[in-house]
């Protein structure tokens, strides 16, 4: 029997999505395990960057913020914009309100999708089948990880949390490369907390590459903000307050700009926070760009030149005991393979994402896309829990209106 609804992913946005759908009478299966890329592919100790007023789960029925799960657990008082909010509390968080809300969450893996006799049908890694009018893919960062090119070919077999190149989601306890010399490459929050976690765990020596024009940097406290500019989750900034509640309005943009702001802004920027804990504990080189690495007796070798050398200007060489890559995810639909790889051309793809419509549907009728993957077409307040309350709601109007 077909249901109207599938929701891939158990995230924040496929909850969140989910929780929507079922509050507008729309039968709903939604399928994986709640807040795993939270819970497995952050490193332990992780704090949140976003403020706790911006690190709620939008429901459709008030009673399930981030403050709310606080009353009812007695588990710490993140209110204000001081407070920072352990990985571990917002694990917790999700998982709250999954079970409130989607009780019948199927803790199972979507193995493949592709066109059905009406719609969609679904193969679940238990071994069903299943179809559905309407599938949702709402995997967050399963599958997106970005490597860049020139660490990815020195390790052809891919990166590994046990070789010499990882990437930051293959690391839950960084506490492994105790007493090794670790080089992180990037410059966001992600490298330099990782950096950060290193030394507390041990490491012998962490140094963190930041490529290009990139510079290490720390945003401004909550009493140092713009005084004269309109407040968001993100900080006080008029292009900020339009990306965020008039995401809506992004997606009229030209592809080319809309490509640079996703990639931009909110970028490498590290926590004010952070700031302290980071300074004189960790060392830094930036302003260069990595020319090629390779394994040089089990050793990953980065040969780096300066943004200003010349052409032919020798390489300087960094040799490390591991180099974890805190490079961040970029959209990929290759990379969802559970996707038919004919339902997967047929997608149209602009700005790096799926080219989505007002009701975050693509161009495949009965297909969408929230979280990561919406950003090409409603924004960066996509890659942020914030931005479940712009899509949420709207994604479930659109489903409803067409499957309810």
């Amino acid at each position: 029997m077909s249901t109207p609804v599938a929701v891939i992913g158990a995230g924040p946005y496929g909850l969140s999505t989910a929780a929507h759908l079922r509050a507008r009478g729309v039968p709903v299966r939604v399928f994986g395990e709640p807040m795993v890329s939270w819970r497995a592919r952050m490193p332990a100790g992780m704090l949140l960057k976003s403020t706790p007023g911006a690190s709620s789960i939008d429901a459709p029925q008030p009673g399930h913020t981030l403050g709310d799960f606080c009353a009812a657990t007695g588990e710490g008082g993140y209110e204000s914009d001081w407070d920072v909010i352990p990985v571990e509390t917002f694990v917790r968080y999700g998982q709250w309100v999954q079970e409130r809300l989607l009780p019948g969450l199927e803790r199972v893996r979507v193995v493949s999708v592709d066109r059905g006799s009406d719609g969609f049908e679904l193969t679940l890694d238990s071994g069903e089948r299943a179809a559905a009018r309407a599938v949702i893919v709402a995997t967050g960062l399963t599958g997106i990880a970005y490597l860049p090119p020139e660490l990815a070919a020195a390790v052809p077999e891919g990166p590994s949390a046990k070789g010499p190149v990882s990437h930051s989601s293959q690391h839950h306890d960084l506490s492994a490369l105790a007493g090794r010399d670790v080089v992180v490459v990037g410059a966001g929050q992600s490298a330099l907390e990782s950096a950060v976690l290193l030394a507390d765990a041990g490491a012998a020596s962490v140094r963190v590459v930041a490529r290009g024009r990139a510079a290490v940097g720390f945003g401004a406290p909550p009493d140092r903000q713009p005084r004269l500019r309109p407040r968001t989750p993100f900080g006080n900034a008029w292009s900020l307050y339009a990306l965020t509640y008039y995401a809506g309005g992004f997606r009229h943009l030209p592809a080319p700009a809309r490509r640079f702001l996703v990639r931009r802004v909110l970028g490498p920027l590290g926590a004010w926070w952070l700031r302290d804990r980071f300074v004189g504990r960790v060392r830094v080189t930036q302003g260069t760009r990595i020319v090629r690495a390779h394994i040089r007796d089990g050793r990953p070798v980065l040969a780096l030149r300066g943004g200003g050398a010349a052409a032919h200007a020798p390489h300087a060489e960094l040799t490390a005991d591991h180099v974890l890559a805190a490079t961040g995810y970029r959209m990929d639909l290759a990379a969802l393979d559970f996707l038919g790889r004919r339902l997967r051309t047929e997608i149209a793809v602009r700005a790096g994402g799926p080219l989505l419509d007002a009701g975050f549907g693509s161009s495949v009728p009965g297909l969408y896309f929230t979280g990561l993957p919406a950003a090409a077409s409603f924004g960066p307040v996509m890659r942020f829990v914030c931005g479940t309350e712009f899509a949420s709601p709207r994604l479930a109007h659109a489903v409803a209106r067409a499957y309810g």
